[in-house]
């Protein structure tokens, strides 16, 4: 913890770095905290070339955009069931980098020492047409995605 009582994660990532992680620490996790909407519709991380799966657990839920009350216990239960524990890179993903920096947060406050957030999310920013997944984010850049 900050002196000001913020959370302070392991780091916020660019997508790259993200991966990078990912690729050279085979105990790593990625977490997508988006909706199942957004899983459905927009795209998830392929982690196949890596020989693992992405984890997914939604920091709220859709369509109440409520957080979901269980997040923490369920995503470190299902995280121990993975061979995971505290001092595992967790690396969090959502589609701008706000939710899964929350996300990243809870689970450091809850034990985990190493939470990271990717700052550009999945879609990364608006455009200047106010659309997302052009100027930034794992899919603008090129990292693996596929459309479920």
């Amino acid at each position: 913890m900050s002196s000001d009582g913020a959370t302070t994660i392991a780091g916020d990532l660019s997508p790259e770095d993200a991966f990078a992680i990912l690729e050279k620490d085979r105990r790593a996790v990625l977490v997508d905290v988006r909706t199942e909407p957004e899983w459905q519709y927009v795209g998830v991380p392929d982690l196949t070339g890596l020989g693992r799966a992405t984890v997914f657990r939604p920091w709220q839920v859709y369509p109440s955009m409520e957080v979901a009350a269980d997040f923490v216990e369920s995503l470190a239960a299902e995280l121990r069931r993975l061979g995971a524990d505290e001092a595992t890179p967790v690396v969090f993903l959502c589609r701008s980098g706000a939710r899964s920096r929350h996300a990243a947060m809870a689970m450091t406050d809850a034990g985990w020492l190493h939470c990271y957030n990717i700052a550009e999310g999945f879609e990364g920013v608006l455009d200047a047409n106010r659309h997302r997944g052009k100027l930034n984010g794992w899919r603008a850049r090129g990292l693996p995605w596929k459309q479920t």
